[in-house]
């Protein structure tokens, strides 16, 4: 349990910083990298962006451009840090051999081989298996209780170590849910704030001003750019985690479900 907790508690700090983190890194490649004098005319950024220059003209995309980068080093680092949790989650192994293999186990009522199957299988699944085959060991010695009350038991730890696992591996998907919404509509803003610019530029009086009306339009395109790119890598990769937790969470109910009905059949 301390071990428990204490990873817990590294992927609680971890998710916390990761935010202040990207932002902070997205400020200084901005400034530092895209921002750089030998990006624009004249050797200064003041000026406009050397034709196909990619980041003097990501540079001229305004103040939202670090935030929706931000955004996307958020989705990136979180998807990432999914990947291998919920793999690690997965097992390592087929959890379809492993889920035949228990029911073959308890059906004999072999329940020693049963748990070092579930040790060597590792990851949720087996989490929940190996709780709730010890509790079926341990439930087969109690006679102060009803077959009907030791059924109970049975499912009621069957669902706090279901209720314990599932979090840790939902946890972050609901930053790269909420970024999907959020970096579109950033880079509507930043879109919005490109064209007022433009239009600016072209109600000056006389021959409207060539410069600020490229860098409105240049700061509506690639804000509209980045943040749909960004929004659609979340959407996908939120997607994409949520299906396998979906067939972890199938794979954990038909365990609890089959170790519950194997006691009930095993036990008249």
């Amino acid at each position: 349990m301390k071990e428990k907790a204490k990873k817990t508690n590294f992927t609680g700090v971890f998710s916390w910083a990761v935010i202040p983190t990207a932002l902070v890194v997205a400020i200084a490649v901005f400034n530092l990298v895209m921002g750089d004098g030998s990006h624009f005319m004249g050797g200064s950024n003041a000026n406009a962006p050397i034709p196909g220059d990619f980041f003097g003209t990501i540079y001229k995309g305004g103040f939202i451009v670090p935030v929706l980068m931000t955004l996307l080093l958020t989705v990136i680092t979180f998807s990432i840090e999914r990947f291998f949790a919920i793999g690690k989650a997965s097992g390592k192994g087929s959890n379809a051999d492993f889920l035949a293999n228990i029911k073959a186990l308890i059906a004999k009522e072999q329940l020693t081989e049963a748990i070092a199957i579930c040790d060597k299988q590792s990851g949720s699944v087996a989490n929940v298996a190996k709780s709730a085959i010890e509790n079926y060991a341990l439930l087969k010695k109690d006679d102060a209780l009803t077959k009907e009350q030791k059924i109970v038991a049975l499912q009621k730890e069957i669902e706090e170590v279901t209720a314990l696992e599932l979090p840790a591996l939902e946890q972050n998907l609901v930053v790269i849910s909420t970024i999907s919404t959020i970096a579109t509509l950033l880079g509507l803003l930043g879109t919005v704030l490109g064209m007022i610019r433009a239009f600016a530029a072209m109600a000056n009086a006389g021959a409207p001003d060539s410069t600020a009306l490229a860098t409105g339009i240049s700061e509506a395109l690639i804000n509209t750019a980045f943040g749909i790119g960004t929004a659609a890598l979340a959407i996908i990769v939120y997607n994409y985690f949520t299906t396998r937790i979906d067939k972890l969470t199938f794979s954990i109910d038909e365990v609890g479900f089959t170790i519950s009905q194997s006691y009930a059949a095993n036990n008249k």
